[in-house]
């Protein structure tokens, strides 16, 4: 072993037990290891950048606006609204998220479709009074077996293609994982299906920040336009489409209010209906039944492209100067720019309109506005902002434009129209162009650390391949393979790639193995096709511990789980991934 490959393996096991160490988050540690690898000079300085300009980091980054655009739009939410009725036991629910977010998952980045399925489960938990804990896991492993079924689900899938592009000339194409992939993506869905049941009972999260503020009678108003789903409709239809979440509080029609109007009242265009409910719940309702806010059509004005409008919850405070008016007599929107989205006050149900409330200290406000000024404004007011919490009432919006441009997208990489860095990247501005998403919204939705840490790794990785590291590895793995038959062979890179994705991410595991693995391939005399997705489905496929990959640690917090809670689901579901896998790989990806 020569002092250029000592001093890379000593970086490598470094980062590694930082890694498991677990005191500095994974991204200061991968660039630890970068600034290290620059010193000692196994990674020349010139190219010690290189990595945060690889197609990869434009991908991750991409496909996580994608996913959150999708998500935003509610048209999950919205279709899995329907299938309402019908989940009616635990095994189905289970059944039925897993398979979603499978399915998801191989078209969007797997973090981003478990994230946008996550408030989905925790709504189907509490309708149906089921720990979330029993959704959770087995989506988040669902949600690693679809990322294996296309080249952009996975970090592993698209670092693979990368490493056979710079051996073979030719990358991995969208669908190559497909036939392997999805037979193991099958296999895991029906096991997860009945597996859930091997998590301990009662496992349950702390409490999220919106169940501690617990404010649920917010009322708004709503006005029935011509395009409304719900013209023709009672309020009994109204509230089983907000699925018993809203309460309509008062019809007004004409000036001539109807409070506490019965099940049977007809709705009519150009109704104006007082709602009450969570600001979620309002937000849905509003957005499923087609209605308007009634201040909407005011937007406040904005200064700079860079300005942005949105909502913030605040209280009236004990010297507000709002106490004792209405918005209308303060003049709100003209004197300050801002609308009245939304009061809630404790034990109190509203008879008059939203402008008209004469507020009081103590009410919780939802106001609209710049959200650059918003802060000074509610200083003026005399306002106290309330602990920050994503609130959409009055910005989302109902839409399937993302769903158009990710089929788009998905059809331009599927025929190699455009590059896969390309495609997603040009999604991403498409969606902030059409209003699919914020720039404020962009900025943190890219998860940085995670971008941060694949481009400082790859000029890391890559130093184990230019110091000769990978060929030294493949030999050991060679002489040990020597005593196996070729599946053996398989299996080994398979579980070796298993066994180290729990230490050092499962992005970084690729970045480190794949070399090997078709190094060791070469001197086994196979093609390394095989070996390389064996390594992309072993890194991908970590349910033994929450820090192997993101999705298990996203739902670690929410699902009350334990560090030990995860094999025994994750176990049986490895052997699985290696039983099924193995023999795929083989049928599709011949080792001669």
């Amino acid at each position: 072993m020569t002092h250029q490959q000592m001093l890379s393996f000593a970086i490598v096991a470094g980062m590694m037990a930082l890694f498991v160490w677990g005191r500095l988050r994974y991204d200061l540690v991968a660039v630890l290891a970068l600034l290290a690898a620059v010193l000692v000079g196994i990674v020349p300085a010139d190219k010690a950048f290189t990595g945060f300009s690889d197609d990869i980091v434009i991908i991750v980054a991409s496909a996580l606006l994608v996913s959150a655009a999708v998500a935003k739009s509610g048209v999950l939410e919205a279709a899995l609204h329907h299938a309402g009725p019908y989940l009616r036991t635990t095994q189905i629910q289970v059944v039925v998220l897993v398979a979603t977010v499978t399915v998801l998952s191989a078209f969007v980045k797997n973090i981003g479709a478990l994230a946008m399925m996550i408030p989905v489960a925790f709504q189907i938990a509490r309708r149906s009074n089921t720990p979330p804990s029993s959704f959770l896991m087995p989506m988040a492993f669902g949600s690693l077996l679809g990322g294996i079924v296309t080249l952009v689900g996975t970090s592993p899938n698209i670092i693979v293609s990368r490493v056979r592009q710079e051996l073979l000339g030719e990358p991995f194409g969208m669908f190559d994982f497909t036939p392997v992939g999805l037979g193991i993506a099958l296999a895991g869905v029906v096991f997860l299906a009945f597996g859930y049941r091997l998590l301990p009972k009662g496992r349950r999260g702390a409490a999220s920040l919106d169940e501690a503020l617990n404010i649920k009678d917010y009322i708004t108003e709503a006005r029935v336009i011509e395009e409304s789903d719900v013209v023709g409709q009672t309020v009994a239809d109204l509230h089983k489409l907000a699925n018993g979440e809203v309460k309509v509080a008062a019809i007004i029609r004409n000036e001539t209010r109807s409070s506490s109007p019965l099940p049977d009242a007809k709705i009519r265009e150009n109704d104006l209906l007082m709602l009450e409910g969570e600001p979620d719940a309002l937000e849905s309702a509003v957005a499923r039944a087609g209605l308007k806010l009634t201040r909407e059509h005011r937007l406040p004005e904005v200064d700079e492209a860079t300005d942005e409008i949105g909502v913030i919850e605040a209280i009236v405070g004990p010297s507000s100067s709002l106490s004792g008016l209405s918005a209308e007599r303060i003049a709100l929107y003209e004197r300050f720019q801002v609308n009245l989205i939304a009061v809630s006050r404790s034990g109190e149900r509203f008879k008059e309109r939203l402008r008209t409330i004469t507020l009081r200290p103590g009410d919780v406000i939802v106001l609209q506005g710049n959200l650059k000024k918003l802060p000074d404004t509610l200083q003026q007011l005399g306002c106290l902002p309330l602990a920050e919490r994503e609130i959409r009432l009055g910005s989302a919006r109902r839409s399937l434009l993302p769903i158009a441009i990710l089929g788009l997208t998905m059809v331009l990489v599927a025929f190699n129209i455009l590059p896969v860095a390309i495609a997603f990247f040009g999604a991403g501005v498409l969606m902030v162009l059409f209003g699919s998403l914020s720039l404020r919204e962009v900025y943190e939705t890219v998860e940085w650390p995670i971008i941060v840490m694949l481009g400082a790794l790859i000029p890391v990785s890559e130093s184990i391949r230019t110091t000769g590291g990978t060929d030294l590895i493949a030999g050991w793995l060679s002489s040990t393979a020597n005593m196996l038959p070729p599946t053996g062979a398989l299996v080994l890179i398979m579980v070796a790639a298993m066994a180290v994705t729990p230490f050092l991410n499962n992005a970084a595991t690729v970045l480190v193995m794949a070399p090997i693995a078709a190094s060791f391939a070469t001197q086994l005399g196979f093609r390394p096709d095989a070996f390389l997705m064996a390594v992309a489905i072993g890194a991908a496929c970590d349910f033994l511990t929450p820090i192997g990959h993101q999705c298990n640690t996203l739902v670690m917090g929410p699902g009350g789980y334990r560090f030990g809670d995860y094999w025994r689901l994750g176990l049986p579901l490895s052997m699985i991934v290696i039983v099924v896998g193995t023999p795929l790989i083989m049928i599709f990806w011949p080792l001669q």
